[in-house]
């Protein structure tokens, strides 16, 4: 049972990711530390050196022989589960796009395991909880957090392909109509094979893309024969990777500040955001859970993660790849204020139900 000591293991962890949060709003909106080109040259440096040293570290202690694959399989189906009716829903619908199916599949899946996660599992359930906790991290950091890499990347190749042939045919004399340009437009869609290169090409650049994936190899050779990572190498991962987090809360801070709103998406916004990271995602993870068979602490566990605090990950992709990274910001903030009340509630509820 949950008592005041393990709320306070909670707050002890969330309260630093706020001071940092905080720092990097004051430094733009108070104190003019940064300039709007100098926010983003931050965000950068978080995407691509501290989160996937930071990825990299934590996915080089797992032990993947001892890994729940039952646990695995109903996260699995849930991201599925979530990934079909998005895709359903941006076919079938009007109101439906692919932009906004790739942020709702962010806010319903990805999850802020290991900073409010980990305490909170641990007070609930105990260490095996814990280590299905982590296990979760690492399988979304090496696939889900991945294949969102992956769209943004098309997505953003796609983007550019097009603006440079749109200015290309403009330079030529924008005399050209519009409407010839809209009749000419299928002329200058890269072909798939094209666009596939330029996305991989980029990926192969991008340290996210492979972070974790290095890292579980290493799990893997570690844990088979014993060895242990030099101290030298681990000394030189730990100085960026410790940064990771908190670095992030602090871009975070950065982008805010240069909103004109704290909450910058607006209220219905953020309310959609609400109920797609605590009840789409823990829906679509009982539905799995069932379908694989899992009961008992293991079932509630899996529900429990699902309802986690946004990823913080999720935001820092959202603002390099410029799509709604006011959301995913907000949702970062509020749901880590309001997922403590919430995820005792769904205790309380799984406990009495059991």
């Amino acid at each position: 049972m949950i008592g005041w000591e393990d709320v306070y293991k909670v707050v002890v962890a969330m309260v630093p990711l706020y001071v940092a949060l905080i720092l990097g709003y004051g430094s733009v909106k108070w104190w003019r530390f940064f300039t709007p080109e100098q926010c983003d040259a931050i965000n950068r440096l978080v995407a691509y050196f501290t989160l996937p040293l930071f990825t990299f570290e934590f996915a080089a202690h797992v032990d993947p022989f001892k890994m729940n694959y039952p646990f695995i399989a109903a996260d699995a189906i849930s991201k599925v589960i979530i990934v079909a009716v998005l895709a359903f829903w941006a076919k079938c619908s009007s109101k439906g796009s692919y932009c906004w199916s790739i942020t709702s599949f962010s806010l319903s899946t990805l999850t802020n395991s290991l900073v409010v996660g980990v305490p909170l599992a641990k007070a609930m359930y105990g260490q095996s909880a814990v280590d299905l906790v982590v296990q979760g991290s690492v399988i979304q950091a090496i696939v889900w957090l991945t294949l969102l890499l992956l769209v943004l990347e098309i997505r953003r190749t796609h983007t550019n392909f097009y603006s440079s042939e749109t200015e290309g045919d403009s330079s030529k004399g924008v005399d050209k109509s519009v409407k010839d340009l809209e009749e000419n437009s299928t002329s200058t869609k890269p072909s798939c094979w094209s666009l596939m290169k330029a996305v991989w090409l980029k990926l192969a650049m991008n340290p996210n893309s492979y972070a974790c994936i290095v890292g579980i190899i290493w799990a893997f050779i570690a844990n088979r024969w014993h060895f242990q990572m030099p101290a030298i190498m681990e000394g030189s991962i730990l100085i960026m990777s410790r940064a990771g987090t908190g670095t992030a809360m602090f871009s975070m801070g950065l982008f805010m500040a240069l909103q004109e709103k704290i909450v910058a998406c607006g209220t219905s916004l953020t309310v959609f955001g609400m109920v797609l990271r605590f009840i789409a995602g823990p829906a679509a993870m009982a539905i799995g859970s069932i379908a694989v068979g899992l009961h008992g602490d293991v079932l509630r566990v899996a529900i429990i993660q699902a309802a986690l605090p946004q990823s913080i990950t999720s935001f820092i992709f959202a603002k390099e790849y410029g799509l709604h990274a006011d959301v995913i910001s907000t949702a970062v903030i509020f749901g880590m204020l309001v997922s403590l009340p919430l995820l005792v509630a769904y205790y309380a509820i799984l406990e009495f139900l059991h």
